[in-house]
């Protein structure tokens, strides 16, 4: 009979911490009645923060298919929220930016996730956010640096 394995390792901890939080954000993106769906706001924020990087790679850092992507964007694209652009430096593919036009959604959507995050980590105080938020870095770095899969690929990797 296997072993029951230990829940708190960092990997489950992560991986639970994770999973918790992408249902807390869809609950509080539908609350918030933005007018869109819990996949497209997170689509928004992954855009807003990569801004101009091709839709492949948008997909690869959100782990989902790119044909899921795809259809997010289409319609964040018809609402006037996103704008595919030409790539300067490959005339075939486009890189995704934010509008003008999604500004003002953005700062709601971030500030109302703002206070969401702030409620669950209050626990921590505000030096153990920045902890949290420093370590979390350093395991970020470090496995950009170290996967193979990933070295150097990931926008924002030597950043």
């Amino acid at each position: 009979m296997p072993r029951k394995l230990e829940s708190d390792t960092i990997g489950m901890l992560l991986t639970d911490v994770s999973r918790l939080l992408r249902g807390a954000f869809d609950r509080k993106v539908n609350a918030m009645d933005l007018g869109i769906t819990p996949g497209e706001a997170r689509t928004l924020v992954q855009v807003a923060v990569t801004e101009g990087i091709k839709q492949a790679e948008i997909a690869t850092r959100m782990g989902i298919e790119p044909m899921t992507l795809s259809a997010y964007l289409d319609r964040l694209e018809a609402m006037g929220l996103v704008a595919r652009v030409p790539d300067p430096a490959d005339r075939r593919a486009k890189n995704v930016v934010v509008t003008d036009k999604a500004d003002p959604l953005i700062t709601e959507l971030m500030s109302g996730l703002r206070e969401m995050m702030n409620a669950y980590t209050e626990d921590l105080g505000d030096d153990g956010r920045e902890v949290l938020r420093a370590n979390l870095r350093i395991l970020r770095d470090s496995l950009r640096r170290l996967d193979p899969c990933l070295a150097g690929r990931e926008k924002g990797a030597a950043e």
